[in-house]
């Protein structure tokens, strides 16, 4: 299995700031794949949340693509960014298919990897909270095992092309999550989240190495 992707993937590892990290890529001429890592544990807004309150002691940001919180901190999260352009073979008009293919790049370096996983291809399944942290909820792309999610994904798209952002899960707590959000009533909010999602079986390393070689 190589360490690098195959085709015609650029590959790029930044590290920073979160909000470094999130910073806009610049018009998409090419399929690049951009594997972050983050410096300090940061709570990560989607583009639709505003007014949402935060507890203290954490630092904060907000993506350019929707969907709820995230959590990010260094080795709790994989987070793999991909740009695609308009016109590349992948390419799919219809945003509620367009990341089937990239979910089941996911599921195929799980499997690579002995965990059976399930791409979500249906509609989004916000849920109760699902609007507010991004592991309640279920979207079309996204990764589950054992019937819980472990890949989020989200999109921007412009002009230009697409920027898909990845998450997999290996670190989770739903009551952290409720903790910084704040959601009441906590504790059904803790026993939703605890059970809508699950941190992978994996390391982060042979995570990302099975995903670079599935890539198409």
């Amino acid at each position: 299995m190589s360490d690098g992707p195959g085709g015609d993937w650029a590959l790029e590892r930044p590290t920073g700031a979160v909000e470094e990290l999130h910073a806009p890529v610049g018009p998409i001429s090419g399929r690049v794949v951009i594997v972050n890592e983050v410096e300090a544990p940061t709570l990560v807004l989607g583009s639709s949340q505003a007014g949402v309150e935060v507890a203290p002691g954490l630092d904060v940001v907000r993506r350019s693509s929707g969907g709820g919180a995230v959590l990010l901190r260094p080795d709790g999260v994989l987070w793999v960014d991909v740009l695609m352009p308009r016109g590349d073979p992948l390419w799919e008009d219809d945003v509620g298919r367009s990341t089937w293919w990239l979910g089941g790049v996911w599921s195929a370096a799980l499997a690579d990897l002995g965990v059976e996983a399930v791409v979500h291809r249906g509609p989004m399944e916000p849920g109760r909270w699902g609007g507010l942290a991004c592991f309640a909820g279920i979207g079309p792309g996204e990764v589950l095992v054992g019937g819980r999610k472990s890949v989020g994904v989200s999109q921007r798209r412009d002009r230009f092309g697409a920027r898909f952002q990845c998450a997999a899960l290996l670190e989770w707590s739903g009551r952290e999550m409720v903790r910084l959000l704040g959601l009441t009533p906590a504790e059904e909010a803790v026993e939703c989240l605890e059970s809508a999602a699950v941190a992978l079986p994996v390391g982060s390393d042979p995570l990302l190495k099975a995903f670079l070689a599935n890539l198409p």
